[in-house]
């Protein structure tokens, strides 16, 4: 027996978290099911690759993927965990984005990210100036991580604007950018550094 809520069309969302966890394991890579320019959804629908809900949840992944390159670098041990944790958090989100109208991400999981960030932008000096995107290796992929999820977020209220997106995963990225921009500063800190600072006409006059 399948379980449905008071949503029509939706199965109940724990069974597709289900479904999509474990209902659909990997044997074949390929399908041959998208050549046409489409793809299907964790529903069973299928949309156009191009769609805002595809954009989305290919900036989403580009995202994590970028999270799997910084945890190539040296770091401490809580914010390995930390990065870790969040990029288990975007394939929730992934998955949400899969199925319309689900709710993956939990309510107090933005809340997560606002510990972390006053956790960490505790030990850092107020900024007065502008920043690069610079210092250390791994600080400049946590900002550019941070560019990404900025443009995930972008599609993602792109796709709010003619679909239902939950609020919760709308906050995750926000506070998820300005958690990176933080931990970007901390790292450069913790390894001697510091920010690398904005110019403004450093090269007009030449």
């Amino acid at each position: 027996m399948v379980a449905y809520d008071s949503r029509p069309c939706l199965l109940n969302d724990a069974v597709l978290r289900d479904n999509l966890t474990m209902g659909h394991r990997l044997s074949k890579i390929y399908t041959r099911t998208g050549d046409a320019g489409t793809t299907g959804l964790g529903d069973g629908s299928r949309t156009g690759k191009d769609s805002a809900r595809v954009a989305a949840m290919g900036d989403v992944d580009e995202l994590n993927s970028l999270l799997g390159i910084v945890l190539c670098e040296a770091m401490s041990d809580e914010v390995r965990e930390l990065l870790i944790g969040i990029q288990h958090d975007l394939f929730d989100l992934g998955g949400e984005l899969s199925v319309p109208g689900a709710n993956f991400l939990a309510a107090s999981q933005p809340g997560r990210l606002e510990q972390a960030i006053d956790r960490y932008n505790g030990e850092l000096q107020p900024l007065k100036e502008f920043i690069l995107p610079g210092g250390t290796r791994v600080a400049a992929q946590v900002h550019l991580a941070r560019a990404v999820c900025r443009r995930a977020e972008r599609k993602l209220v792109t796709l709010a604007s003619t679909e239902a997106v939950s609020d919760t995963a709308r906050r995750y990225l926000n506070r998820l950018s300005d958690l990176l921009f933080v931990l970007a500063r901390w790292l450069n800190k913790s390894a001697g550094g510091g920010d690398v600072l904005w110019q403004k006409g450093k090269n007009a006059g030449l």
